[in-house]
């Protein structure tokens, strides 16, 4: 053992944390403080931001869909360039899965909102928001139905984007989880 207590070969004693273990720890800390973070300040704003009847249009859901997009692609690159690839792999879920559902449950209560009578009984934020988590996770109680034209769209656009962002979005985060790791144990190291 030297000075600092590692054995010849670097190893740090028994009982003791590695400097990699150390790093990680504190990132998945930092990872989940953000995520923590992320689904705060994105359930508050959907609470608290006064949301018109002109919020819901084909032009705002296809711009809100471009921004998820957006934030998807982004959180893909990131991945692929972190050290840590599936701990953002792990952020880039909560960052995009929440905006994805909120913003559809925004456009529930518009559409309810702006048209009432779209949905069997009128809707709250916490309606609205039930109602898009109900739909995501396909079960389906049928205690909130849609009953007008607009608002069946409406879910059936949400229902295909059910399918796209669990199985084309997780299959390409794990790819770029997968790209990382691979070019970490080669020892290469990205751009940026």
């Amino acid at each position: 053992m030297d000075r600092t207590g590692s054995a010849p070969d670097g190893t740090p004693p028994a009982g003791t944390a590695a400097p990699g273990r150390v790093r990680k720890g504190r990132a998945a800390l930092v990872v989940a403080l953000r995520c923590v973070t992320t689904i705060t300040i994105l359930v508050a704003a959907y609470f608290l931001l006064p949301f018109t009847r002109h919020d819901v249009d084909v032009t705002n859901l296809a711009l809100g869909l471009s921004a998820v997009t957006a934030v998807f692609a982004l959180q893909v690159r990131s991945i692929a360039r972190s050290a840590h690839p599936r701990l953002r792999a792990v952020e880039a879920l909560t960052t995009t899965m929440p905006l994805f559902l909120l913003m559809y449950s925004a456009a529930y209560f518009v559409i309810e909102q702006s048209a009432p009578g779209s949905f069997n009984e009128s809707l709250t934020r916490a309606d609205a928001l039930y109602f898009t988590l109900t739909v995501f996770s396909t079960v389906g109680f049928g205690d909130i139905v849609a009953r007008t034209e607009p608002a069946r769209i409406l879910v059936m656009t949400q229902m295909v984007g059910n399918v796209l962002a669990v199985g084309v979005a997780t299959r390409i985060l794990f790819g770029a989880v997968e790209a990382a790791v691979r070019r970490q144990t080669s020892g290469t190291r990205g751009p940026g």
